[in-house]
């Protein structure tokens, strides 16, 4: 839930914009609602409404529930650049057992923190990113690596579509953990399972509608086509999972 709203507070010209200059830097406030269909068998579709706080400075960004301290850029030329940071942000999954019937005597599993490093490579043609970070709670003691491509166009003052596409591999402890079935909750309808590493697949559509330099909506769509280790375990039936967030920012 974190990447929508870190994208839409760097979003150019929008809330949060960019602070890089000496002592410039930009905060804003608003609220958003995430609506999430989790592939677990029966889990219903979720919402969550969320804060959306963002600021910016030359040395750091907060955008929702993420933190990212800014590294030296690598300017190569006028038209591109490679910016790098340590991230940290707040994951909101997990699950418990009364979510839904095929999670029925299954251990609590928990969000947490997660901490890492990234790098985005930002030209006038695209932008992209890869991330890697760990499971800083402990919960799940798994990692991730994450890499995406996107491409913003301006449709006049007002309106901005960023199209994406995305992978993110897990590893072992991290599906074990959210997909897995450990022995003391195999049931007749839910056999033991231990989880492989494994990578998904996004595809998503931001846009963002600035009213003015103070005002602006967003709305962030996304499908994630689930890795085999993943659709293979018996706490699943779908193959996907897709995401709707809609948001409102005032920009000071």
């Amino acid at each position: 839930m974190s990447a929508p709203l870190s994208a839409f507070a760097a979003g150019p010209g929008g809330p949060g914009s960019s602070g890089d200059k000496d002592g410039d830097s930009s905060w804003g406030l608003g609220v958003g609602a995430v609506i999430t269909q989790k592939a677990y068998t029966g889990y219903d579709r979720e919402t969550k409404a969320l804060p959306m706080i963002s600021y910016e400075n030359r040395w750091v960004k907060i955008a929702g529930p993420g933190l990212t301290v800014k590294l030296p850029s690598w300017n190569i030329d006028p038209s591109q650049r490679v910016d790098f940071g340590l991230v940290a942000k707040l994951d909101l999954g997990g699950y418990e057992q009364d979510d839904a019937p095929i999670l029925n005597g299954m251990a609590e599993r928990k969000g947490g923190v997660w901490a890492g490093a990234k790098a985005e490579w930002k030209t006038d043609l695209f932008e992209l990113g890869g991330e890697w970070t760990a499971d800083a709670s402990g919960h799940s003691k798994g990692q991730k690596f994450a890499v995406t491509l996107e491409k913003t166009w301006r449709l006049g003052r007002q309106v901005m579509l960023t199209p994406r596409l995305g992978a993110t591999w897990v590893d072992k402890k991290y599906v074990d953990y959210y997909y897995g079935v450990r022995a003391s909750e195999v049931r007749a309808d839910r056999a033991f399972y231990q989880g492989k590493s494994t990578t998904n697949a996004e595809v998503g559509l931001r846009t963002m509608y600035l009213f003015n330099p103070h005002h602006a909506m967003f709305l962030d769509l996304s499908v994630t086509a689930l890795g085999s280790a993943i659709k293979d375990s018996p706490l699943v039936d779908r193959s996907t999972e897709n995401r709707v967030f809609v948001g409102y920012q005032y920009r000071f």
